[in-house]
């Protein structure tokens, strides 16, 4: 059973209501969606948006028992907008975006997301379409500063050099398209794990992840989508697993915050990006000790909200 991160955290920042329309877009498991359809009731709706078809699915069988007031759509999140109000979903008195990889996803070999069993390396969240992280390492041929670029930006590897040159060398010789050989790959460039905590892949995987999704861009997208949709008083949660996905979740809310700058003719006006917004609270929330010993994935998850305001 799929888990959901910081649960109560997140029905506190949304605080859903009877009768009030919200919308999920990353369905995941369903565990947040379920939890905001049964805060809502008897009468609240909630949208529910995932990239991933066997996500969908699932979720259309857990949540069927509430009937019309739930309805998923297959598309990624950075259409959020689009969808939202071809569905009647906008304006919306809640958004949820929750950013990380579900435990189904993570825990199904054939997936590719994880090296803890082998796996083909595909790693893309929607399977119908666009390359695999396999097909991916074929497109660099023997451009290895190309393929340590994306290590260094999306998975901030300080070894991204001797990884990527490790990397194209083996996938010259024989293409690397399982998961445990990328794996085996990365560890033998690192000098072995030496009773490291983390395994020296992760950050590999996670920056192939996130490039074969195309995930920063979806972020972007998403964050002024769901902004833009926000009732007023309306409220935007999103929880974030890497410090790349909560920088930009956390540049894209003190935009919209914006700030009073003086004038020289005396007082002072607010500049910002519109929808303006409040943060709920000004540092983000984190998992307590209990959560990470329960689901020791939600250690590094965080959770940033705001509140829609009068633009004026």
């Amino acid at each position: 059973m799929h888990v959901p991160v910081l649960l109560h955290e997140t029905l506190e920042a949304l605080d859903p209501r009877p009768g009030r329309s919200y919308v999920d877009g990353t369905l995941g498991g369903g565990g947040h969606a379920e939890a905001v359809l049964r805060a809502c009731g008897p009468d609240g709706r909630l949208l529910g948006l995932d990239r991933d078809e066997a996500a969908i699915a699932r979720c259309r069988e857990r949540l069927a028992p509430f009937g019309a007031r739930f309805e998923a759509v297959h598309t990624d999140f950075a259409r959020l907008g689009e969808v939202a109000r071809e569905r009647g979903f906008a304006p919306a008195d809640g958004v949820l975006l929750d950013l990380g990889v579900s435990s189904f996803q993570l825990d199904e070999p054939e997936r590719g997301f994880s090296f803890r069993a082998d796996g083909p390396l595909d790693m893309r969240m929607d399977r119908s379409r666009g390359r695999t992280a396999a097909e991916l390492l074929d497109s660099f041929g023997d451009d290895w500063r190309a393929l340590a670029a994306i290590l260094r930006d999306f998975g901030e590897e300080p070894n991204a050099g001797r990884i990527a040159r490790a990397i194209l060398a083996e996938h010259a010789k024989e293409r690397i398209d399982s998961t445990e050989r990328l794996a085996a790959v990365v560890e033998k460039a690192c000098g072995g794990r030496r009773g490291a905590a983390r395994h020296p892949a992760t950050r590999t995987f996670q920056a192939l992840r996130i490039a074969v999704n195309g995930e920063l861009e979806q972020v972007e997208a998403a964050l002024e989508a769901a902004l833009g949709i926000l009732a007023e008083d309306g409220r935007l949660a999103v929880i974030t697993f890497h410090s790349l996905e909560d920088r930009l979740v956390k540049r894209a809310f003190a935009a919209h915050e914006g700030r009073q700058v003086a004038l020289q003719q005396g007082g002072s006006r607010w500049e910002g990006r519109l929808p303006a917004v409040r943060r709920l609270a000004r540092r983000p929330v984190a998992p307590g000790e209990s959560e990470c010993a329960a689901n020791p994935r939600a250690r590094s998850a965080k959770l940033r909200a705001v509140r829609r305001i009068s633009d004026e």
